[in-house]
């Protein structure tokens, strides 16, 4: 028979126990909810560039602070320079794993992003990062980012455009996680992502990727840590100059970019 004083200490046990699940939930709901690019999106502190990831600043990933950008022009100046979006919604899609790959790893594919400011085409790393393209192809095979927004715009300190978050929030994704993969790029040199770079948002920890991807548009200090899965074509840099030289709605360097960057469409295509 079960005594006062061990009932007291079982209820004393389960109370502890839900709080530490809440407490679990409310750490995992607060890595979702703060995923950005990662520790890409830099801010500048003190004369120099910590990038932040999870809502928590690292002092360990810093870039030249010497280096500058032109100012983000202020969105009442500035003429959005695309075009209205096409008709339709952002479709709700989430999965509980990684799709099975079904590419051909041998092959070349390309991915096109027809969104209102001009096309932009991507070369794809297939054989480097098969994880990736092969999840790429998946999802906009199932429209999963087309009517999506590109959210984010950073014009300071690093030079890129997230996109791939259906909700636009910077906290979405397909419900799945995969795996890292390239960092050893023959193209990424003395923690650089040269201008033209593709590459995976994570959370700041290993594994992390989802659906979020940024453009480099100009060459980006950080460290190798996210996926490099891409190339960005001439004819595409030059939709990511104008979408940069628009600049972004905080003036900061790190906003909502002033154009409005809607992908009508994604579409994976192999050669």
């Amino acid at each position: 028979m079960v005594t006062q004083e061990q009932r007291r200490r079982q209820l004393a046990r389960e109370k502890f126990l839900r709080q530490q699940q809440r407490r679990t939930a409310a750490r995992r709901k607060s890595r979702v909810r703060n995923s950005v690019i990662a520790s890409v999106l830099g801010v500048i502190l003190v004369g120099s560039l910590a990038l932040y990831t999870t809502g928590v600043l690292k002092d360990d990933d810093k870039a030249d602070a010497s280096a500058t950008a032109s100012p983000s022009a202020s969105p009442s100046a500035v003429k959005d320079p695309c075009e209205k979006a096409d008709d339709g919604k952002v479709k709700s899609l989430s999965w509980k794993k990684e799709p099975a790959i079904t590419i051909d790893k041998s092959a070349d594919y390309t991915m096109k992003l027809a969104t209102t400011c001009g096309d932009i085409d991507l070369a794809l790393k297939t054989s480097a990062a098969p994880h990736t393209v092969n999840s790429f192809n998946f999802l906009a095979s199932k429209g999963f980012f087309d009517h999506s927004k590109c959210h984010r715009l950073t014009t300071s300190g690093i030079y890129v455009l997230q996109c791939g978050d259906p909700t636009g929030s910077g906290s979405g994704g397909p419900g799945y996680t995969i795996p890292d993969e390239n960092l050893k790029d023959k193209s990424l040199k003395d923690n650089v992502y040269p201008a033209g770079t593709v590459a995976m948002a994570n959370t700041g920890q290993a594994h992390t990727g989802g659906s979020q991807f940024f453009l480099v548009y100009q060459d980006s200090q950080l460290p190798p840590s996210y996926t490099p899965f891409g190339t960005v074509s001439e004819s595409g840099m030059k939709v990511l100059k104008k979408i940069a030289a628009a600049g972004e709605n905080t003036g900061a360097g790190d906003g909502a970019p002033n154009a409005t960057v809607v992908i009508n469409k994604a579409t994976v295509t192999k050669s």
